[in-house]
C-alpha cells in the first residue's frame, strides 16, 4: 500500500532537534525530505556518541533523508534551489525570524515562484511580537512560559527536566500537524500558507490545569503545589528501600482505596484531603520499608495505577514495547553496522516497513542527482507550456470567424487547458 505522503518533496532548512524531527516523521509517512546544510554540514553532524564513523543523535534524526550541501549566502547558490524550490510541496525553515526573507527566501518570495507550497517557520517566539529576536533554548522557553516554575524540584536543588518539551512538544509536533492541515487546505484551495509555530505557544496548552486554576480562582499554584505537580499525595514520587522510586497515580477514588489497602494505610490518614502533608509522610514510610521488587507484584496485584519506575535500559526490555514494534526499525552506518531507530509517533500502516534500514544521508551526497531531476522536470515544464501555448494560438485561428461571431462559454481552450493541467 502507498503511504499517505508518498509523491510529495519536503525540503528541510533545519537543524538540530525541532524541524529535523518533523521531517523526519514526514520521511516516515513516506515523502521525500531533502536535507538543505550549510558548507561542513549542519551541527548536529558533530554531536556525540559516534555511530559507525558519524553522530549517533544525527544518524536517528536524519535517516532516510537526502543531502544538499549549499552556501544561502552566495546568490549563485540560491539560485541553485530555484528548481526544487518551483517543484516543493513543504519547505521546513528553523532560522531567526527575517533570516530567510533576507536572503530572498521568505515566504513572500517563494509563493511567487511556487504558491501551493506550505511553507512552515519554526522559531522560539514565533514571526512576530516584543520577543521574536530573542535567543533561547527548550529550558528559556518552558522558564518563560511559566511552565517549568509549576515543578522545579526542591528549592535548595532544583532539577532540569528530562524531557525537551518545547523543542518537541512545541515545535516538532505542531510543525507536522500544521503542515498536514496546510496540506489539506492546499486539496480545498489549490493554494499553499505560510505556518508560523512558535514553540513556546504549545507550553501553555501543557500548562491546562493551572490555567484552569488560576483563571477561574485568581490564585495560580505556585512551586510544587498543582495536585498533579506534587501537590496530591495521589499523584507523587515514593522512594522504596534501595533506592528505586514508586510511581503513585491512583487519582480516582477506587485507585487511591485500592492503593491504601496494597500499602497498609488505613484510618484517618487515607482521607488525604484532611492532611494531605500528613498522608504524604505516612504513605513514604510505608514504601521506603520495602524494596521495589517487593512492592512490583503488591501494586500490580492491586491494579491501582501505581508502577515501579523504570530505567530507560530496563524499559528496552519491558516485553510489551517489543510487542508494539517500538525498537522494531533500524537505521544503518556508512559501513552497514545497525542501530535502532528513532521511535516516532507515526502509525504502523502509515510508516516505512520495519524491514528497511534507512541511511542518513552523507554531506551533499545527493546534489547531482537532484539538481539533474528537478532542472530537468522544471525544463520539461516549462517546454511543455510553450507548447501548450502554441496549441491554444493554432486552435484559436482554425476556429476563426467562429470564435469571433460566438465567444466561448467558459472557453473551449480554456476547458482544454484545464484538462491539460489535472
Amino acid at each position: 500500500m502507498s503511504q499517505p505522503l508518498a509523491g510529495l518533496l519536503v525540503l528541510d532548512f533545519t537543524t538540530l532537534l525541532p524541524g529535523p524531527l518533523a521531517a523526519l516523521m514526514l520521511a516516515e509517512a513516506g515523502a521525500e525530505v531533502v536535507k538543505i546544510e550549510r558548507p561542513g554540514g549542519e551541527e548536529m553532524r558533530f554531536y556525540p556518541p559516534r555511530f559507525d564513523g558519524n553522530s549517533a543523535p544525527f544518524t536517528m534524526l536524519n535517516a532516510g533523508k537526502k543531502s544538499l550541501m549549499l552556501d544561502l549566502k552566495k546568490a549563485s547558490e540560491r539560485e541553485r534551489l530555484i528548481p526544487l524550490l518551483t517543484r516543493a510541496d513543504v519547505l521546513i525553515e528553523q532560522f531567526r525570524p527575517g533570516v530567510m526573507t533576507r536572503l530572498g527566501l521568505g515566504y513572500d518570495d517563494i509563493a511567487k515562484l511556487n504558491p501551493r507550497l506550505v511553507y512552515c517557520s519554526i522559531s522560539g517566539y514565533g514571526q512576530s511580537g516584543p520577543r521574536v529576536n530573542e535567543a533561547g533554548h527548550d529550558l528559556n522557553y518552558i522558564g518563560n512560559t511559566g511552565l517549568l516554575a509549576l515543578q522545579t524540584g526542591p528549592a535548595g536543588a532544583p532539577v532540569v527536566p528530562p524531557a525537551l518539551i518545547a523543542d518537541i512538544g512545541g515545535g516538532s509536533f505542531p510543525a507536522v500537524m500544521n503542515i498536514l492541515l496546510g496540506l489539506r487546505q492546499r486539496d480545498a484551495t489549490g493554494r499553499g500558507c505560510h505556518v508560523d509555530i512558535a514553540m513556546t505557544d504549545a507550553m501553555f496548552t501543557f500548562a491546562w490545569y493551572a490555567l484552569a486554576t488560576g483563571f477561574s480562582t485568581g490564585h495560580f499554584p505556585a512551586n510544587g503545589e498543582l495536585a498533579l505537580a506534587g501537590g496530591s499525595p495521589r499523584y507523587q514520587l515514593y522512594p522504596t528501600k534501595d533506592g528505586k522510586l514508586v510511581a503513585c497515580a491512583a487519582l480516582e477514588q477506587k485507585f487511591w482505596l485500592a492503593f491504601c489497602a496494597a500499602i497498609g494505610l488505613s484510618g484517618p490518614l487515607a482521607n488525604d484531603v484532611a492532611d494531605p502533608a500528613a498522608t504524604k509522610t505516612a504513605v513514604a514510610k510505608l514504601i521506603v520499608a520495602r524494596s521495589a521488587e517487593e512492592w512490583r507484584p503488591v501494586l500490580a496485584a492491586a491494579d491501582c495505577c501505581a508502577t515501579i519506575v523504570a530505567t530507560l535500559e530496563e524499559a528496552l526490555h519491558d516485553p510489551h514495547f517489543a510487542a508494539r514494534g517500538n525498537f522494531s526499525h533500524e537505521v544503518s552506518g556508512s559501513s552497514g553496522k545497525k542501530l535502532r531507530a528513532l521511535p516516532v509517533p507515526i502509525a504502523a500502516p502509515f510508516r516505512s516497513s520495519a524491514g528497511e534500514a534507512k541511511q542518513a544521508p552523507r554531506l551533499n551526497a545527493d546534489a547531482d542527482d537532484l539538481f539533474h531531476r528537478f532542472a530537468s522536470a522544471v525544463q520539461q515544464g516549462e517546454m511543455g507550456a510553450e507548447q501548450q501555448h502554441a496549441d491554444e494560438e493554432a486552435e484559436a485561428k482554425h476556429l476563426g470567424a467562429d470564435a469571433q461571431a460566438k465567444p466561448l462559454s467558459g472557453g473551449h481552450a480554456k476547458q482544454r487547458r484545464q484538462h491539460r493541467k489535472d
